[in-house]
């Protein structure tokens, strides 16, 4: 069908989305005018009419090791967090979907799922209290006879611990996503590799992986797009000056340099860096949904 045919066609959903496209406008880009301040030395005082420097903030940027040690650490912990949270929900999913009692099954998916609409503000306090000196994980651990571990402030241990409780707050929610995709799948195929002879494990390698892959292969190439996003809400609440080598990331660093130190300029400079390289990252993920899940929004 032509996009003309299609406009013609479905007139009435466009309609429904112009309230939406009004506030993305309002909200969204015409904010886009205050990017010119990356390339000024901005004073509040004279606005947008503060001296012009070009290039300035972003060679400022690049000659700074703290920078290019926040760039490495947002790709390390986002491309982390993403991965594990592609594998926890897909092997939650299938070993959810051979619970064959309803309300059992019912109830560890709204436990599991129950996370995800927990504020980071909320979560961070619990988790600052258990993963403490004296915290239930380190007097566990003193339980045990093994040593005391600094979670929150031993910076080699730090990323694993954002990496972490990430996957373990999300992953209730995108497993929904995958038991969807699992309950589409035809009865018949595992009726017919029953009476094959196949357990129940041949039938998972054989039937529910290979037609779960592409939904799986989607939303991995989707999450490609949030790879330069690392999580400021939980980051912020968790971390302290003494973890900054690995766990400050793009936007904690903006809003250090932005808003406490007031150095506008060079944090819009940054946010700016990380706005264009989400939008690659973004534009190339969608190329690859096209090609590879065959997933179009127009």
């Amino acid at each position: 069908m032509t996009l003309k045919g299609k406009l013609k066609r479905q007139w009435l959903l466009h309609i429904m989305l112009i309230p939406g496209l009004i506030v993305i406008i309002i909200f969204n880009y015409v904010p886009l005018y205050g990017l010119i301040i990356a390339f000024q030395n901005y004073n509040p005082i004279l606005g947008f009419s503060s001296n012009w420097i070009g290039w300035d903030n972003f060679r400022f940027l690049f000659n700074q090791p703290n920078f290019i040690q926040t760039i490495w650490n947002t790709l390390y912990i986002a491309f982390f967090k993403i991965v594990g949270g592609i594998i926890v929900p897909v092997v939650f999913a299938l070993l959810l979907n051979e619970v064959r009692l309803r309300g059992v099954k019912r109830s560890i998916q709204t436990l599991v799922y129950l996370p995800y609409f927990m504020s980071w503000v909320i979560l961070a306090g619990v988790f600052i209290d258990l993963l403490s000196l004296e915290g239930i994980a380190n007097t566990a651990l003193a339980a045990l006879g093994l040593d005391k571990v600094a979670f929150l402030t031993t910076p080699r241990v730090f990323p694993w611990v954002v990496i972490v409780t990430d996957i373990w707050k999300n992953f209730g929610f995108s497993m929904v996503v995958y038991l969807a995709a699992l309950t589409g799948i035809d009865p018949g195929l595992y009726e017919a590799a029953t009476v094959d002879g196949a357990t129940r494990w041949r039938q998972t390698i054989s039937i529910t992986i290979p037609l779960l892959l592409p939904i799986v292969i989607l939303i991995t190439v989707l999450s490609l797009g949030s790879v330069m996003d690392a999580g400021f809400d939980q980051i912020y609440n968790m971390y302290a000056p003494v973890v900054y080598s690995t766990g400050d990331i793009i936007d904690t660093y903006v809003f250090r340099l932005g808003i406490q130190q007031t150095q506008y300029s060079i944090g819009a400079a940054v946010g700016m860096f990380k706005s264009v390289i989400a939008f690659i990252l973004i534009s190339l993920s969608y190329f690859m949904a096209d090609k590879f899940a065959g997933y179009r929004v127009f």
